[in-house]
């Protein structure tokens, strides 16, 4: 039985359309060979936010890879833009925000800004699995609390009560 699942699990990450939106060149080929080496063999590349916004639409990505350093729109910004469901046509694509600043402002603020996954540089191949298979293989719904959209908080999807009586979540606080 289980191997039937991890078969299921590994053709479900192989079959993962990935979108890569890094303004450097080489840190764009290691992520695309870390890919590869996990069977994916659909991804796209983006050079900067603009066009890595552009890409979002026009090739409907399973997943996002986001540098959170790019010189025109940062990963913030990034991320304002996309999870803006009455201005931005795909705002529920999945985001995997990459960065070499783990420091906890950066991570609170991504996570405040709804991305999916958060992973530090340097990045392995198996780190990069283990997020594409929480985003596959379990999705979180995509919810809307006061002036947060993204994906619903880790507490609230494994079914607890998350309060929305202001406009910033009990669980930003």
């Amino acid at each position: 039985m289980k191997t039937l699942r991890s078969k299921k699990i590994q053709e479900l990450v192989q079959s993962t359309r990935v979108l890569i939106v890094d303004d450097d060149y080489y840190m764009r080929k290691v992520i695309r060979s870390l890919l590869q080496a996990n069977g994916i063999r659909t991804y796209y590349d983006a050079a900067d936010g603009v066009t890595g916004l552009e890409s979002i639409i026009t090739l409907n990505p399973d997943v996002v890879i986001l540098d959170w350093d790019l010189p025109d729109i940062n990963g913030a910004e990034f991320m304002r833009i996309v999870r803006s469901p009455l201005t931005f046509p795909v705002p529920a694509v999945p985001i995997i925000m990459l960065t070499a600043n783990p420091e906890r402002e950066t991570v609170i603020e991504a996570v405040r800004l709804g991305v999916n996954e958060f992973i530090c540089k340097p990045v392995s191949a198996k780190t990069i699995f283990e997020r594409i298979v929480a985003i596959r293989v379990k999705p979180r719904e995509m919810v809307r609390i006061g002036s947060y959209y993204g994906p619903a908080p880790r507490k609230a999807a494994a079914g607890l009560d998350v309060i929305a009586d202001s406009n910033e979540p009990a669980w930003m606080s």
